[in-house]
């Protein structure tokens, strides 16, 4: 990140290679499914990176990187809470192409519930799931991305896959 703020492209070309998927796929995530918004959110964590005058070269880099895009997220999906919402919008999912169609239409249907589970609760819990589970960062990692106690983060990952049970348990109760 040094090398960054010096303009070195090909560090810049470096982070970007190592770390768009992992963003893309939280933006994913956390938007339930909205790919174009994902992308969107995605270049300007990259464009913040540029821009950025909070960086210190003490401090660990992933997690500073996704507490930027945390906050992005958090930002959008504020701006987004004051818009109406369909909740008839589809969900994309990613599918593996080895297994059979029985099989990918069974674990296309799970991935959707869960998407719909997570994406109904409160923003603490999604977020934090889906920086550990879809985005694989440490507590630690996460604590410094919320910038909260990790006692805090072991909580609400407690709490979020508690929910996350009850919401698929009663979701297939239902069905």
């Amino acid at each position: 990140m040094g090398a960054v703020g010096e303009g070195d492209r090909a560090a810049l070309e470096a982070l970007v290679y190592r770390y768009h998927a992992q963003l893309l796929g939280f933006f994913f995530r956390m938007l339930a499914g909205d790919r174009a918004t994902a992308e969107d959110l995605t270049q300007e964590t990259f464009i913040r990176l540029l821009r950025q005058t909070t960086y210190s070269r003490d401090r660990a880099f992933r997690p500073w990187l996704f507490a930027v895009a945390a906050n992005l997220a958090r930002d959008h999906l504020r701006q987004a809470s004051r818009r109406p919402f369909r909740d008839d919008q589809p969900f994309e999912t990613l599918e593996d192409p080895k297994p059979g169609p029985e099989a990918l239409a069974i674990a296309g249907a799970l991935v959707d519930d869960i998407a719909r589970a997570v994406a109904r609760m409160p923003e603490e819990y999604r977020m934090t799931l889906i920086l550990r589970y879809g985005s694989d960062l440490s507590l630690e990692e996460i604590a410094a991305v919320l910038d909260i106690p990790l006692g805090t983060v072991k909580s609400r990952l407690s709490v979020g896959l508690r929910r996350l049970r009850d919401a698929l348990r009663t979701e297939s109760l239902g069905s």
